[in-house]
C-alpha cells in the first residue's frame, strides 16, 4: 500500500498533516533533487520547484532526473516524475525574491548555489528557510552537520555567505546544512554519496521542523 511505511513511522494523523504542507524548493540540482525525491515520497507533494537550468551530461553523476533528459529544462523533466509539483522555470535573483510571494509556504528550501540571491533570501526570509551548502569536493557524508552559520568551518561556500551576511549587518540566529570535511580538490568534482546526502539531510531537517511545529 502506498505510504504504508510512512504512516507506520509517523502515524496517520501526522501523515495527513504532511499532505497539507506547502513547500517551495529553490534549486533542483545535485542537492535539491534528492530533497525533492525524499519529501515527495514521504507524502509532501505540494511543492513548488524553481530552477532555470537544463540538464547536461556533466550532471549525470549526481542529479536525479538527469538520465534520459539531457538538454531538457530541469523543472519540466522533474514535473513529469513528480506530477503534483508546481514548476517555475526562472533564474533566481534578488529581484525575483523581492517580487515573489512566499507567504503561503510553510518552509522555503534553499539549495541555491549563487551567493547573491542566497544571501538576499536569508536576509529577507531567515525565519522559515532551510538552507544548505553545496556538496562538491567532498567524499564523506558523515561530516554533514546542521548548525549555526556562525559556527561553521571548513566550508568555503558557507564562509562566503557568512562574510556577506556580516557585511550587510545580519546578526540573527540562523542554522545551515554544511560539511566540516576539508575540500579534497580545487575544481567542482562531486560524488553523489555526498551531494545526495546533503539533499537527504535537507529533507530530514524539513520533516523534523514540521514535527516540532505540529507539537506547538
Amino acid at each position: 500500500m502506498k505510504y504504508d511505511r510512512t504512516k507506520k513511522l509517523f502515524g496517520v494523523e501526522t501523515f495527513n498533516k504532511f499532505q497539507e504542507t506547502k513547500l517551495i524548493l529553490l534549486g533542483v540540482g545535485g542537492v535539491g533533487s534528492f530533497a525533492l525525491d525524499a519529501l515527495y515520497n514521504t507524502g509532501i507533494t505540494n511543492i513548488t520547484i524553481v530552477d532555470f537550468d537544463t540538464y547536461e551530461e556533466s550532471n549525470m553523476n549526481r542529479q536525479l532526473g538527469s538520465v534520459g533528459n539531457i538538454g531538457r529544462v530541469k523543472v519540466d523533466a522533474l514535473k513529469e516524475k513528480y506530477p503534483n509539483v508546481r514548476a517555475i522555470n526562472i533564474k533566481i535573483t534578488p529581484e525575483w525574491i523581492d517580487e515573489f510571494d512566499f507567504s503561503s509556504y510553510d518552509y522555503i528550501l534553499d539549495a541555491i548555489d549563487d551567493i547573491k540571491p542566497k544571501v538576499h533570501l536569508i536576509q529577507r526570509h531567515y525565519k522559515k528557510i532551510i538552507t544548505t551548502s553545496g556538496g562538491a569536493k567532498r567524499i564523506d557524508p558523515s561530516k554533514i552537520e546542521y548548525k549555526s552559520i556562525w559556527d561553521t568551518y571548513n566550508d568555503p561556500f558557507i564562509r562566503k555567505i557568512r562574510t556577506e551576511l556580516k557585511q550587510k549587518g545580519f546578526k540573527k540566529k540562523f542554522k545551515v546544512i554544511f560539511s566540516s570535511e576539508n575540500p579534497i580538490c580545487i575544481e567542482k568534482g562531486s560524488f553523489e554519496g555526498v551531494t545526495g546526502s546533503f539533499g537527504l539531510m535537507m529533507a530530514s531537517v524539513t520533516i523534523q521542523k514540521l514535527l516540532n511545529k505540529m507539537k506547538k
